[in-house]
């Protein structure tokens, strides 16, 4: 299987697997089989294909004729509860049967039942007669030979997953470059761009969610057809790369957000944030910082007095919609507190704080630490647990507010301040009852306070 990058600007698509495409669409097909007489207390989400209380092996029988034939029964065991009863393999095979709005007997939900057999017997069909096959798909992957871009470059060719059954297979031709990036793969849009010397290289986990895809699909880690009815396989939400579940668990965590995807700056994780936007920061931080430190630093209260919530929405609204092009000067916000005001809420707002769940613990642990030296040695060995854009950022935020703390005659802002500012903020205890996070409070501040106080030391 060959796959050529030539200078990054021209990209030949690998061999797309057919195997199991091909095994698809060889799988049974349902057969329902319908039952003749009328039948008391019929479910009202069931059709004809409905028994009532019939025995496995009437069941069975009825069954016999063909291949992917199937009826549902009332459980003579268990009234009330129901089953589906499959011709697959020359057996009978029973599976229970839910409904909640929807039917289903494991994970996927399907608005029929004729869907839920159709997948179903495609799903049998393949893990029987592939699966040896499967269980080796993630060996030689087409996705490490791609390997990590990052967004530098504009994208210039289009999407090449075949999308049509007629061509399961091969390369496939290609076209004219205009207006390609709507087309584009997450797969083929690595191995386009270019990597950037100047921003870091964050490393990123994806953010897959199961997905259903329309029309045939092949997975872009191991190149193999995603096979099924629905919930054939998972999408990250931030780069759109397209996955086998079990590929994903073997999918590098060099996740390159899209922009596309990644549709807003509040309320977004920030590490999705930076690399969406190729940034060592958030703009937001740098875009407000810069904003406070030319025109706010010696405004009395800087931080601790709050600005209109209604304008402070709005300028969460302008970064959502405009991104670094958002206006927040002094001719649209006169009031530096609204500036200070949206930047503490983006840090509210994190789905992850700055200073992560996972870290949580020991900076609480170092904060009751009583020796000055000891507490900043456990401190520094804490900020190596932070994810590196997490770290960049408190760097960067510790530092304006050592500066803040400069003016401290002007704005009566000192670092033990701050910290009752910034520790509630920056920190947020993960899952622990209200009273351990009420004590938590005064740490939260003592971590801020240091890590202020001894910025130059620290980072």
């Amino acid at each position: 299987m060959a796959l050529n990058v030539f200078d990054h600007d021209e990209y030949r698509p690998p061999v797309w697997k057919s195997y199991l495409y091909q095994l698809q669409q060889e799988a049974p097909h349902p057969r329902r089989i319908t039952c003749t007489s009328e039948v008391e207390n019929r479910p009202k989400y069931y059709g004809r294909e409905f028994h009532g209380m019939i025995s496995r092996e009437e069941a069975d029988q009825l069954l016999s004729q063909a291949e992917g034939s199937y009826l549902i029964r009332e459980s003579q065991r268990q009234p009330g509860t129901y089953t589906l009863a499959l011709r697959f393999g020359n057996q009978t095979r029973n599976f229970r049967l839910y409904h909640d709005g929807k039917h289903f007997v494991g994970e996927k939900r399907f608005e029929s039942i004729h869907d839920l057999v159709t997948d179903g017997l495609i799903t049998l069909y393949i893990e029987t007669k592939a699966a040896e096959y499967i269980a080796k798909m993630t060996i030689n992957p087409i996705y490490e030979r791609v390997g990590y871009t990052t967004l530098n470059q504009e994208p210039t060719l289009k999407k090449l997953l075949p999308h049509s059954p007629e061509t399961p297979d091969g390369p496939v031709p290609v076209k004219d470059g205009r207006n390609m990036e709507e087309r584009l793969t997450s797969l083929v849009r690595r191995a386009t761009l270019r990597e950037s010397d100047m921003v870091p290289k964050y490393e990123k986990v994806h953010n897959f969610k199961v997905h259903t895809f329309r029309g045939p699909h092949w997975c872009e880690y191991c190149a193999n057809f995603m096979w099924g009815l629905i919930a054939q396989g998972v999408k990250c939400a931030d780069c759109g790369l397209n996955v086998h579940k079990q590929c994903s668990k073997v999918v590098p965590n060099d996740c390159q957000p899209d922009l596309r995807h990644v549709k807003k700056v509040y309320s977004c994780d920030l590490t999705t944030l930076v690399k969406a936007h190729n940034t060592k920061r958030p703009m937001v931080v740098d875009m407000c910082i810069q904003e406070i430190e030319a025109r706010g630093l010696q405004s009395e209260g800087l931080y601790r007095i709050s600005g209109f919530s209604e304008l402070i929405e709005d300028v969460k609204l302008a970064f959502d919609r405009d991104g670094e092009k958002a206006d927040i000067s002094s001719n649209a916000y006169e009031d530096i507190n609204i500036i200070t005001g949206a930047l503490k809420l983006y840090f509210r707002e994190l789905p992850i704080p700055l200073i992560t769940y996972d870290a949580y613990p020991r900076f609480i642990e170092t904060a009751k630490i009583t020796d000055p030296e000891k507490r900043l040695e456990s401190l520094h060995e804490a900020l190596k647990l932070l994810p590196p854009a997490h770290i960049e950022t408190l760097r960067y935020l510790m530092a304006h507010l050592k500066r803040v703390t400069d003016y401290e005659k002007e704005n009566l802002m000192s670092s033990e301040n701050l910290g009752i500012v910034f520790g509630p903020t920056l920190m947020r205890a993960p899952e622990l009852d209200a009273m351990t996070a009420l004590n938590d409070i005064r740490y939260q501040r003592l971590v801020v306070e240091t890590l202020i106080t001894n910025e130059d030391v620290l980072f």
